[in-house]
């Protein structure tokens, strides 16, 4: 579209499109891994996330590239770099996040991550039908660092693709909109655990300490 608009594409056009398309890779090679999600154990495959998923989707996590089109913009080596060196990290992080904790509950917790045996908390709740289940709670790693610290490079991953779009505030409401959706959720998460876990929720989050942020919140 771009090309038939001014006759050439911009690089930084295409540093975007790279990163969404490394980003759509990783989903479909960790496809089994988004079965565990929040949004499929606990929200629910209904019309919310099926709506999502087919309409919200497509039309918000694209929308700066529509604006690119028509706004082309050659970036400089270094930043060209710069981006896609801090998107493909940032989509790595968020994919190692739940590797971990998949290979971490794989094992019951007789693992190592990062080198050194993995800290956990084991906790006892009561299903909805009166019945006692054991868990474990992941301590080490990138979960050690916050309790949701993977929204993070998340949020990272879709500023890279979005900044090349500056220096306009419309391409940027797709990393705003994730935002707001990632800490409410980091919120949600947390009060839900809380009362599912009880004192065992406490003593994790005496040993993680930080929600999203380490240091800071």
């Amino acid at each position: 579209a771009q090309y038939q608009h001014i006759g050439y594409i911009s690089n930084s056009i295409l540093v975007s499109i790279a990163l969404q398309l490394v980003y759509i890779t990783k989903f479909f090679w960790w496809e089994t891994g988004y079965l565990c999600s929040m949004d499929i154990q606990h929200d629910r495959a209904g019309y919310y996330i099926c709506w999502g998923c087919l309409v919200w989707l497509p039309c918000i996590y694209t929308s700066q590239t529509y604006y690119m089109v028509t706004h082309p913009l050659d970036l400089h080596p270094s930043l060209i770099f710069f981006f896609l060196a801090l998107g493909i990290f940032s989509i790595w992080a968020n994919y190692d996040a739940d590797r971990q904790r998949q290979f971490f509950r794989a094992n019951d917790g007789a693992c190592q991550i990062w080198g050194s045996n993995a800290k956990c908390i084991r906790a006892k709740y009561i299903t909805q039908g009166g019945k006692e289940r054991n868990s474990t709670l992941l301590a080490s790693g990138w979960w050690g660092l916050a309790r949701h610290f993977h929204y993070i490079p998340e949020i990272l991953a879709s500023l890279a693709w979005s900044v090349p779009a500056f220096p306009h505030l419309m391409p940027y409401f797709y990393t705003v909109y994730l935002t707001i959706l990632l800490v409410d959720r980091a919120w949600r998460d947390d009060d839900r655990c809380r009362e599912k876990y009880g004192r065992y929720w406490n003593d994790y989050c005496a040993i993680v300490p930080y929600k999203i942020i380490p240091g800071i919140i």
